[in-house]
């Protein structure tokens, strides 16, 4: 099985950035808040899994990086259910991105995932993942750079 590897941590870090207080992200719902690199949702071993609240306590630079990896490891084994098994590490790397960004429902019902399982070298595949660049009806320039970034690296050689 592929594993993700620092190319899609770091590209995760770059594009969520590091909160370490709860905020109403500008892309969520009303009912969403964020801390750390994204996390929406604690990890089940850290304040019993329950969703991040605007009440809860700043957390650590360290616990930030820890549900992070906690929340990508789950993505990877999600999506990894989703995907043909003989994609490289650069173009798992990048799906995960794109699943932790948009959840891994988003990449199951996606034409983005339909190309990839058919032909993972498919060229088009670039402009699927553009596709996904908009939050409530607006395109996002936040997100048109991420979805290239992740294009990026999913056609980067190994």
């Amino acid at each position: 099985m592929i594993r993700f590897n620092n190319d899609c941590i770091n590209l995760i870090k770059s594009f969520e950035g590091l909160v370490l207080t709860p905020y109403h992200g500008a892309a969520d719902r009303a009912d969403v808040f964020t801390i750390g690199y994204g996390t929406i949702k604690y990890p089940s071993s850290y304040m019993g899994g329950k969703m991040v609240a605007m009440s809860d306590p700043s957390i650590t630079p360290e616990l930030a990086t820890e549900f992070l990896n906690i929340e990508v490891k789950r993505v990877a084994d999600a999506i990894d259910l989703l995907l043909r098994d003989d994609l490289t590490i650069n173009q798992f790397n990048a799906l995960i991105s794109f699943g932790y960004n948009l959840g891994d429902q988003a990449l199951k019902n996606s034409t983005l995932r339909l190309k990839v399982n058919a032909d993972p070298y498919d060229a088009t595949i670039g402009r699927e993942f553009l596709k996904w660049c908009h939050s409530n009806g607006e395109v996002v320039e936040g997100l048109i750079r991420r979805r290239k970034a992740e294009s990026e690296l999913y056609f980067k050689p190994i």
